[in-house]
């Protein structure tokens, strides 16, 4: 199996690659053919509705549970027959915390340590660098149990971090945080992508992996939907529009004759114009009107985004999905 991802025409290492991956429960398909590269050094964020397979395709990755079918390497380790390889290279925060609350802080992360065999200076220098890195000095000599859910989280990852993995499966680490929490932890994973460590996300937050993600998969019915950049996924969707209003009603009129394509709306006055929402072609578009001595009292651009391309791919109404179509006014 190919161990390269091509983006943009350079072929880069991949860190993890899966071929035709399967798994199955009794009767139940959970995943049917997956096939995941992700580049080393990169963000890969994998969406779905609940139940699409999120959680196992990280399980089989993370040499958790094992695959009923398919080829799978990550770090350059075959996950069937390298399991050990796998592990020494990867590190894995799930959805629920694997901090003791019964300890401190700092003894969470000793106790990480000695599991990965440090010296017992090296486990101290690691221990104390990870909570100046994750926020957590002050709090170090407290009992995990008092932390909030944000601490806990940092606290989780920096755990993780005790082994210097070069691959991080992050199963829906900000589930239940608050939005300050959540941007603390984009952040951490935005430093841990400049130390040149793979992140592998799965996330329920559309505008998480929008903000984070090189890559984006959609999996659903226990199949990749769709997969690229969050820009190639927005170009899947058609529905991009341009929206001019006029308050002259004679303007208005104008503008429908010379915008023929466009969409009337005479009780708003109104005009809807078909578009891709770029630079390009809005300029076009004002430059053309402008040529013709008319000018609209309003401009609005809707192009797709990830809740559209979600909603589209899945069948799925997303939680918290605006009915209207989302615009830009300009």
């Amino acid at each position: 199996m190919s161990t390269t991802s091509s983006t943009g025409g350079r072929h880069l290492p991949a860190a993890v690659s899966a071929l035709g991956l399967r798994k199955s429960y009794g009767d139940k398909t959970v995943l049917d053919g997956v096939d995941l590269h992700i580049p080393a050094g990169s963000v890969f964020a994998l969406l779905g509705p609940n139940g699409a397979g999120k959680t196992t395709t990280v399980q089989i990755l993370s040499t958790l549970i094992s695959a009923d079918a398919g080829q799978t390497q990550v770090a350059g380790h075959d996950v069937a027959t390298s399991a050990a390889g796998v592990r020494a290279a990867i590190g894995v925060t799930g959805q629920f915390s694997a901090v003791d609350g019964l300890i401190t802080g700092e003894e969470n992360l000793l106790l990480m340590a000695d599991l990965h065999h440090l010296s017992r200076r090296d486990r101290r220098r690691v221990t104390a660098e990870l909570l100046e890195r994750f926020d957590l000095t002050e709090a170090a000599k407290k009992p995990a149990s008092t932390y909030s859910g944000g601490m806990k989280r940092r606290l989780d990852i920096a755990m993780t971090l005790v082994g210097d993995p070069r691959i991080i499966f992050l199963d829906e680490p900000t589930t239940g945080l608050d939005p300050r929490a959540r941007h603390t932890m984009w952040q951490i994973i935005r430093e841990l992508v400049t130390d040149g460590v793979t992140v592998f996300l799965t996330t329920q937050y559309l505008d998480e992996a929008d903000e984070l993600a090189d890559t984006i998969a959609v999996l659903n019915d226990g199949r990749i939907a769709a997969q690229g950049t969050a820009e190639e996924l927005k170009r899947l969707i058609p529905g991009g529009h341009i929206r001019l209003r006029f308050s002259d009603p004679a303007t208005y009129q104008s503008a429908a004759s010379a915008l023929r394509e466009a969409g009337r709306d005479d009780e708003s006055l109104a005009l809807q114009i078909p578009s891709d929402g770029s630079q390009r072609e809005l300029r076009s578009l004002l430059d053309w009107l402008d040529s013709l001595g008319i000018e609209a009292d309003e401009l609005a651009v809707h192009t797709p985004d990830l809740d559209d391309v979600f909603f589209a791919l899945t069948a799925a109404t997303v939680p918290g999905r605006a009915d209207q179509p989302k615009e830009t006014a300009r």
